[in-house]
Parts: structure tokens; sequence; C-alpha cells
């Protein structure tokens, strides 16, 4: 267990049941690796809610509106589009780089990875965009240890909401709508 989910572990404690993935079809169906530590946080954890604004997604995910595989494809489509309106990020300005969802928020901001070329995922970062703006923001952590930072007030975003994480953290598992 990586450090930042034996955090996460003693803000809400893991649920009884891991979630199985078969993260070779899933990222096959992807058509990219992902990251360890989020294989392992999903494995653990699976898409989830986090102090009642903070969803992880999840490849496959139960509840529909939370799957990591549609998000993916939609982002991707809809960040093409934005780029002929707004500036990109100068951490996106590298050929061949991109970011991929991995959160979202009650709000409506997307948490990504950034993804370098020739960059292995274990080593992918964290970028925060707001929900309707062109506000980005770069975190040199991975996605574990955004969320478990984040939530035991380490790291501290100023496009997420003002009021994350609650003082009496909440964590509920996704399941079908």
């Amino acid at each position: 267990m990586s450090d930042a989910l034996g955090r996460l572990a003693d803000i809400a404690p893991a649920p009884s049941e891991p979630r199985q993935k078969d993260w070779d079809e899933v990222e096959r169906g992807l058509g990219f690796e992902l990251p360890a530590d989020y294989k392992e946080l999903i494995h653990v954890y699976g898409g989830s809610h986090w102090d009642d604004y903070l969803y992880v997604l999840e490849p496959g995910c139960p509840n529909e509106h939370y799957d990591l595989a549609e998000w993916a494809d939609h982002q991707d489509d809809a960040l093409e589009g934005l780029w002929e309106f707004e500036e990109k990020p100068a951490e996106l300005e590298a050929e061949g780089s991109r970011v991929v969802p991995w959160a979202t928020t009650d709000n409506g901001e997307c948490l990504y990875w950034l993804v370098l070329p020739g960059l292995e995922p274990d080593r992918w970062t964290v970028m925060v965009n707001e929900a309707r703006g062109d506000r980005w923001e770069h975190f040199s952590v991975s996605c574990t240890q955004f969320l478990a930072s984040s939530l035991d007030g380490e790291l501290r975003s100023s496009i997420l909401w003002s009021s994350f994480p609650l003082t009496t953290h909440q964590f509920r598992r996704l399941g079908p709508v």
C-alpha cells in the first residue's frame, strides 16, 4: 500500500470488498496505461465521492455518470474545441502532451493527469481546471497523493471549492444509479 493510500485509509476506512478489474482489458480499451497508484486506489475505494464534493472516476463504474472511459472520450473532444478559443496551459505546449481526467467535482471542475511524451504513467502529475473558465493549476504529485493531501489539508487548490475538504470527512463508494 502506498503512503498516500495509507493516509486515505486514516481519513476514511476502506470498504470491505475491493473492486476487481482486469486492468489489461481496461488499458487496452482506453488505449493507454494507467498509473499504479490509481489502480490501487480504485481497487481499494472504487469510484468514489469524497467530502460531498469530489468524485474519483472509475473505468466501468457502476454509476455510469462517473465512468473513466466515457469522461476521457468526452474531455478529449471538449478540450480540442476549447483550444480554439482559449490558450492552452503552458504544461500542454509540448508536442504530444495531453490531459486525461481522473476526477471531477459537484461544481464541474475537472482533475486531470498531465500526460507528457515519454513519461511513464507512474510519473504523471495532476492538473486542475476550473469549471467555467480558463484557469488551470498544476500539482507535481500523483492523483492519490493529491487526493490524500487535499483531504488532510496539506495541499490547497485555489480552484476547488473553498469548503473542501470538510472538517468531518465523508466517503461514499459509487454504486448504480
